[in-house]
């Protein structure tokens, strides 16, 4: 790769020059493969499926070739253009992010072939777990046994020292003491004491990364994930997090893939406030291409446990990507839980606490982070969003199947690429099991499937899993077919009352417009016609035409996609 001015400069901004490690590393850098560059980023067939390596598994086969069969046998490849492979490499924890070897495939799910046969029928995301690595993996290692080049790959902080100001995820210590080659060694772990942070701040760091970056790339990867990027920069004085060498490195790595391996897109994992999650985009041109919409899922439960949209609709209101080369990335689950961060300046800390208070009431369980001042309070929501929007043990499956495939059809219809958890998409219930197994809220959301087993929960008659699978594919189908669902169409919110409905419109460049009206609440209700264009009068979910003269009739979570078809 050449170094250019553009690529010179970002150098300098992390570090004030330009280290010969870089120079000389980039220079060498190629990719032997590129990506097809497709016409445009995106469309509305674009849908990610998050998944795990080994989220299925059968006898006689590679879990990676397990779960490819599974989305073939149901079609899945024609709704789904993108499968999301969380962590997929050698690893000690916590499901993968706590990496050991970052450029394998962990044997227990597969091969970099398996990866490439998948890569024939989806589109692929990786995960680049770039904040920290395991404590196994050899660079720390290395590092422990004072080996020649890896002295300050990791960061050895002075536990006397006012970290005070860092901004905590978990309620864990910052600092773990190990053992080294020149004695004890109080390392920096922002998230566990088996994810001990890299040091960006040695460029011979930022290289591997760059290159591991590139690597994905080169093996099929069209979206990147850069994990837990916020926290990448430490500076003891600071809060450690968006550092503006930080944003510097995202733009970076943007200029590495766009120079090697364009159309490459970047997404940066960011579940913070949201006005710190959209400074990612940085100027629409030259940061990340899309950010997750993490406000979205708390606000949404937000909206149905307290019969109240407004909070929702003014804040669908105020989104706006700063140009069409960038978008959202809009989910209700993944593997991890629903992060309450991203309410804070939305919704009161009472109607947070409630929130936490309805998902214990449903099985669901709350992690909680340090405050500055030593207290704890609520930082995700681990519970499975099928359970989080109802208790399933309270009610019937046909009531419990349509509230929750109401949130999911308003999360496809966003402005955006939409992405569908694999628990989601097959109704999977609370993992108590797991937690109770691991002592790991998180694992209640992560539960591994046997292939048999699978088909039949989804295959059983009129059960909650099979009516959740056989919806959600209805929605995918129909969804990919509406032009007004393009990630770069524009929104406008109408002014419904806030007491459980919720509507907009999507409008495309060239002015097809859909409109999506949703009753989140478990009573009929009925939409002014007024409010929506006569034309926009079939909907093509309930494959009905409807007369608007008396207002839009709405069932108990109904969610209506009117189009002038």
């Amino acid at each position: 790769m050449k170094i250019d001015s553009t690529t010179e400069d970002l150098i300098q901004q992390i570090y004030g020059e330009v280290p010969d490690v870089l120079i000389e590393g980039l220079e060498k850098l190629s990719a032997e493969r590129k990506l097809p560059v497709k016409d445009e980023l995106w469309s509305e067939r674009d849908v990610v499926l998050i998944t795990y390596a080994d989220q299925v598994r059968s006898t006689g086969v590679t879990p990676l070739q397990a779960q490819r069969q599974f989305l073939l046998d149901h079609d899945l490849e024609k709704l789904i253009r993108c499968v999301h492979l969380l962590p997929f490499c050698p690893f000690t924890s916590d499901d993968g992010f706590s990496v050991v070897d970052y450029l394998a495939v962990d044997p227990e799910v597969g091969t970099w072939r398996d990866v490439a046969e998948l890569g024939k029928d989806f589109d692929l995301m990786f995960d680049l777990v770039l904040n920290h690595a395991s404590q196994k993996h050899a660079w720390f290692q290395a590092y422990l046994q004072g080996e020649n080049g890896f002295e300050d790959f990791f960061i050895d902080q002075d536990p006397t020292a006012d970290l005070s100001k860092v901004v905590r995820p978990r309620s864990l210590p910052l600092l773990t003491p190990f053992a080294s080659a020149s004695g004890t060694r109080n390392v920096w772990t922002t998230f566990s004491a088996d994810q001990v942070d890299l040091n960006y701040a040695n460029p011979c760091v930022m290289y591997l990364m760059l290159e591991t970056l590139v690597e994905y790339a080169r093996r099929g990867a069209r979206i990147i994930r850069l994990d837990a990027i916020a926290f990448l920069w430490k500076e003891v004085g600071t809060e450690c997090i968006h550092l503006p060498q930080t944003h510097a490195t995202v733009k970076l790595m943007r200029r590495v893939l766009d120079k090697l391996v364009p159309g490459t897109l970047v997404l940066t994992e960011t579940n913070v406030p949201h006005h710190e999650n959209v400074s990612y985009f940085g100027d629409g041109e030259n940061e990340a291409h899309m950010v997750y919409q993490f406000s979205l899922p708390p606000l949404v439960l937000d909206a149905i446990h307290n019969t109240d949209t407004s909070v929702l609709r003014d804040w669908l209101s105020t989104i706006q990507p700063p140009s069409e080369k960038t978008t959202f990335f809009n989910f209700t689950a993944s593997h991890d839980g629903v992060g309450v961060r991203p309410l804070e300046g939305i919704v009161p800390h009472e109607r947070v606490e409630k929130l936490a208070a309805i998902v214990r009431s449903h099985g669901g369980r709350v992690s909680t982070r340090c405050q500055a001042d030593g207290t704890d309070s609520p930082y995700e929501l681990n519970i499975t969003y099928l359970e989080a929007v109802a208790d399933s043990s309270q009610v019937e499956p046909q009531d419990h199947s349509r509230c929750f495939l109401a949130t999911q059809a308003i999360m496809l219809a966003l402005p955006g690429i939409p992405a569908v958890y694999f628990h989601s998409l097959v109704g999977s219930p609370n993992d108590l099991g797991a937690v109770s197994e691991t002592g790991q809220n998180r694992r209640i959301n992560r539960h591994k499937y046997d292939r048999q087993s699978l088909e039949d929960v989804i295959a059983e008659p009129q059960s909650l899993q099979r009516r959740v699978f056989e919806g959600y594919r209805r929605l995918l189908s129909v969804r990919i077919e509406q032009p007004a669902f393009h990630p770069n169409a524009s929104m406008e919110v109408l002014p419904l009352a806030g007491d459980g409905l919720l509507g907009f419109i999507r409008t495309t460049d060239s002015g097809e417009r859909l409109a999506v009206i949703a009753n989140l609440t478990h009573s009929p209700r009925v939409i002014p016609g007024d409010l929506v264009d006569s034309m926009l009068a079939y909907d093509e979910l309930a494959l009905e035409r409807i007369w608007q003269g008396n207002g839009i009739p709405m069932r108990p979570f109904q969610v209506r996609w009117l189009t002038a078809n």
